[in-house]
C-alpha cells in the first residue's frame, strides 16, 4: 500500500487509524495479508438528481442539527457524507442553495441524556421485547413502574413519545420519553396486535390524547382579525371552514376529547368564540373566569 500510494509505511498506518476512528470497520485478512472493509458496511450507490440531493441534504442538515429533532444527529452525518460524494462543482452549488433554506421546527424538548432510552426503545420494537419503565407520571402525580410493550415511537409537537401497552394500566398508553427515569430491556417477547394502528388509536383526538366517550362536533367562530390566519392551516383532519359575510370564520371539526382543543382556542383570546358544544363553551368560560380572578386579584 505504501509503495502504491507513494508514501511511507507510517503514513499508511496513520491513515488506517484515522479510518477506524471515523467508524469504518477495517478488518485485517491474515490469509490474503491485506486490510478490507466488509461489503455490508456501505450501501449500494444511488444516483441522485440535483433536486433530490438538495432536498435530502437540506432536510437532514436542518433536522439533524443541534436545534433540530432530538436523536437525529446521524441524519446530518449522512447528509455530509452525501455532500462529500458529489462532484466539486455541484457540491459548491448545493452549499450555496442549502444556506438559503431554513427549517424552523418551533420549541422542542431537547431530551438531554435520553439518547440511550430512545435507542433502547427502537431496538425493543425491532426485536419485539418488553421493557420495564420507571416513569414520572403527570396523571398519577407520582413515579410509576410498569412493563411496556412498545408499539410505536412518535414525535409530536415538541417531544418524542412511545405508544404501547402498559402492564400497570392494562391498556395502551402514551409515555413522554423525557419523563422516563429508567428503562430496562427484558427477555420477554410480545406481538403487536394486527388491529393496532396509531391513526386508529388517536382517532379524532385534537392532539395526542383521545378522550373517552363519543366524539364532539365543535363549532368555533373566529373574528376577522385572525380568520385568515386560522384558515391557512390544516389543524385537524375533520375540519371544515366557512367564511361569513362580515369576514369572520366558522370552524367545524369532530374531535375526541375537549381539553386539548380548549387550550388551542384560548390561545386566540377574545378573537374566538365556541358556539358548540355547550360543554366546551362552559369549559372555556370557566377557565376565562379563573384567569380573570388571577389577574384581578394580582392588581389589588
Amino acid at each position: 500500500m505504501a509503495k502504491s500510494c507513494g508514501v511511507s509505511r507510517r503514513t499508511i498506518f496513520r491513515d488506517l487509524e484515522t479510518l477506524k476512528e471515523a467508524g469504518v470497520p477495517l478488518e485485517y485478512d491474515s490469509d490474503a495479508q491485506r486490510y478490507a472493509i466488509p461489503t455490508s458496511f456501505f450501501l449500494p450507490p444511488t444516483n441522485f438528481t440535483a433536486a433530490e440531493a438538495l432536498s435530502v441534504i437540506a432536510l437532514a442538515e436542518e433536522l439533524g442539527s443541534e436545534t433540530g429533532l432530538p436523536f437525529f444527529a446521524p441524519a446530518r452525518q449522512a447528509a455530509l457524507k452525501l455532500e462529500c460524494s458529489l462532484p466539486a462543482s455541484l457540491r459548491e452549488e448545493l452549499r450555496t442553495m442549502t444556506r438559503s433554506i431554513k427549517i424552523q421546527t418551533g420549541q422542542i424538548n431537547r431530551l438531554p441524556s435520553k439518547d440511550e432510552f430512545y435507542q433502547q426503545l427502537v431496538d425493543a420494537i425491532a426485536s419485539l421485547r418488553v421493557v420495564r419503565l420507571e416513569y414520572g407520571s403527570l396523571t398519577e402525580w407520582k413515579t410509576i413502574n410498569t412493563k411496556l410493550r412498545p408499539y410505536q415511537l412518535l414525535f409530536s409537537g415538541r417531544s418524542w413519545y412511545v405508544i404501547g401497552r402498559s402492564s400497570l394500566h392494562r391498556e395502551i398508553r402514551i409515555f413522554n420519553i423525557s419523563r422516563i427515569a429508567s428503562l430496562k430491556p427484558l427477555r420477554e417477547k410480545y406481538v403487536i396486535p394486527r388491529a393496532f394502528s396509531l391513526e386508529k388509536y388517536l382517532g379524532n383526538a385534537w392532539g395526542m390524547i383521545p378522550g373517552a366517550g363519543p366524539d364532539h362536533d365543535v363549532l368555533i367562530r373566529f373574528r376577522p382579525l385572525v380568520a385568515h390566519n386560522v384558515a391557512e392551516v390544516v389543524w385537524h383532519k375533520t375540519q371544515q371552514l366557512e367564511f361569513l359575510e362580515d369576514g369572520s370564520l366558522e370552524f367545524c371539526a369532530k374531535v375526541s376529547g375537549l381539553d386539548e382543543i380548549a387550550w388551542w382556542i384560548m390561545g386566540y383570546g377574545d378573537q374566538a368564540e365556541v358556539l358548540k358544544p355547550t360543554k366546551l363553551r362552559k369549559l372555556i368560560a370557566r377557565r376565562a373566569n379563573q384567569m380573570h380572578a388571577i389577574y384581578n386579584g394580582s392588581s389589588k
